[in-house]
């Protein structure tokens, strides 16, 4: 099918409206990016670049084409509405190899006739007008549309892709012809008004025959989507129908808006071509997504580990200074957790340099088979929810940005662990604790010493040292006895409460680890997903901007 669309003349098309138009089907190529098909980017940036070219050309003028079949007679009716012999006419077909151009008017159209590459040029000079001016009309007699010589047919085409107007030029004979209905008058079906069809020859038919092919052009017009055509029926020959021809072309140069009326349908008709290359809306990335991707980013990252470990460490620190003093050397002993999986510290917070200067990042063991794809597959299902109602290309773009190279995700997530504070500051508690332990320590020692002075001194027979008792319980045992039940029942005490406590700052690590991870997963999986959306919207609303010019 022939590539030519064309746009509507019946309606004014502001300069700006025209240049917003040209402006928002540039904006859509632009950020569609790749994910538009080539053919629709190709034909877009076309009709941007012609947009630009004619709009840039200085002068009022308006191109008419007058393209048909051969033996239509176009250049015969070229010659009648020029008013002199300016095109070749002949019995040998094809006639017309190059286009020809007639210009009414003093000004100059070498420029838009350059721009157009039309070499064979003929300025017209008239006399007073009867039925208009055709000041500022640049005709065209283009080769036929269906010769048998390919460069002809290319040049025809090449042309009618760059004019403002057609008049498509047909006879009795041809009218019906295949070529003409479907490769152009049905390409050129939502523009109608933009089109003029031209019964020529028709001193060849009686004027019922000629009512008669008329009404047939019509309805076959109408069959190829075009129920509103105008068709003049015309003869080169006697001149009938040539001023009414000359009048339609002097009211459309009149309105001085065929150029722009024409870019602008070429411009609603890519758009239009282009609406099935995005969706009518964007879906977003839910918070439910979000958590279900955060969980999988959690796993792989050894986040359960690191919380377990978490609250082993701050059992263990709690013992260490809470713990029964005469058996505290034994927890120092034990490695602590943390530091086995290279993420203890003093610091509330690890650095950017000290995590780059560490060479493995952390000892965490690497994420098992089940973790890894527990990742693929909320990542894929993220994919899967926000690209489902995409077109595919927008899809497949949406898949590639949530699903990020292994590798780098990984090293992400470990140095989202690694910069997570895994301390907190001693609780006050354990201070308290800690020194009645002490106090008790010392009581129970100063009991022992107290019995230990009373055993020496019977031994070596002095006079035995008053001893205080409270009651039948003399105060040296007191202090002993009391000193350790009393460290004893503090330590389980104290264990018990670090038990508590260190299920609580094990939930504030969790949640500290999970909101790096989740500032991971935003960073590198559902911010490029949000940008290709948003493209999409920028596409979308670009899109439907250039379409409503």
């Amino acid at each position: 099918m022939s590539p030519l669309r064309a746009g509507s003349a019946s309606r004014t098309v502001p300069a700006e409206d025209l240049l917003r138009g040209t402006a928002a089907l540039e904006r859509a190529v632009v950020t569609g990016g790749r994910e538009l098909p080539q053919a629709e980017r190709v034909r877009a940036e076309a009709v941007i670049a012609k947009a630009s070219a004619r709009l840039g050309l200085v002068g009022g003028h308006t191109v008419v084409a007058l393209a048909g079949a051969t033996g239509s007679g176009k250049s015969s009716l070229f010659n009648a509405l020029v008013g002199e012999d300016v095109a070749t006419v002949g019995a040998r077909r094809p006639t017309t190899s190059t286009p020809t151009a007639a210009v009414w008017g003093a000004e100059s159209a070498d420029p838009l006739l350059d721009w157009l590459k039309v070499q064979r040029r003929h300025q017209v000079i008239t006399s007073e007008p009867v039925h208009g001016t055709l000041d500022g009309l640049v005709l065209l007699d283009l080769p036929d549309f269906d010769s048998r010589v390919s460069s002809h047919r290319a040049e025809a085409e090449r042309i009618l892709e760059l004019v403002d107007l057609f008049v498509w030029v047909t006879d009795p004979q041809k009218y019906a012809d295949a070529r003409l209905h479907d490769d152009y008058v049905a390409a050129l079906a939502t523009h109608e008004s933009v089109t003029v069809a031209v019964l020529n020859h028709t001193d060849r038919l009686s004027a019922d025959e000629v009512t008669l092919c008329v009404a047939d052009l019509k309805r076959l017009l109408a069959l190829d989507g075009v129920p509103g055509a105008q068709v003049l029926a015309t003869s080169a020959r006697t001149g009938a129908g040539v001023d009414e021809l000359r009048q339609r072309l002097a009211n459309i140069v009149a309105g001085a808006n065929a150029a722009r009326a024409r870019l602008a349908g070429d411009i609603r008709s890519v758009a239009e071509g282009m609406r099935h290359t995005v969706a009518t809306s964007e879906p977003t990335v839910d918070a439910r997504e979000q958590s279900g991707l955060v969980d999988a980013l959690a796993r792989s990252a050894g986040v359960p580990t690191v919380v377990e470990a978490v609250g082993r460490d701050y059992r263990m620190a709690a013992a260490q200074v809470t713990g029964w003093p005469f058996t505290r050397w034994v927890h120092q002993l034990r490695p602590k957790p943390l530091r086995r999986l290279r993420l203890d510290g003093d610091d509330i917070r690890v650095s950017e340099a000290d995590v780059r200067s560490v060479l493995g990042r952390s000892s965490l063991p690497p994420p098992t088979p089940a973790a890894k794809a527990a990742v693929t597959l909320a990542t894929r299902q993220l994919a899967d929810r926000t690209g489902g109602g995409l077109p595919t290309p927008w899809a497949d773009a949406v898949e590639d940005a949530a699903v990020p190279p292994s590798a780098d995700l990984t090293d992400a997530l470990d140095r989202a662990v690694v910069g997570t504070p895994m301390r907190a500051r001693t609780p006050l508690w354990w201070r308290v604790v800690g020194w009645l332990q002490i106090v008790l320590a010392a009581c129970a020692v100063v009991g022992l010493l107290w019995y230990l002075v009373v055993m020496v001194l019977g031994w070596l027979q002095f006079s035995e040292l008053p001893m205080p008792r409270y009651g039948p319980v003399p105060a040296p045992f007191i202090l002993l006895v009391g000193g350790l039940l009393g460290g004893l029942l503090l330590a389980l005490l104290a264990a018990a409460l670090a038990r508590f406590g260190a299920r609580r700052e094990a939930a504030r690590v969790d949640a500290r680890l999970r909101g790096a991870i989740a500032g991971v997963a935003r960073e590198r999986i559902v911010d490029p997903v949000n940008a290709v959306l948003a493209r999409h919207r920028e596409t979308r609303e670009a899109i439907a901007e250039a379409a409503a010019l």
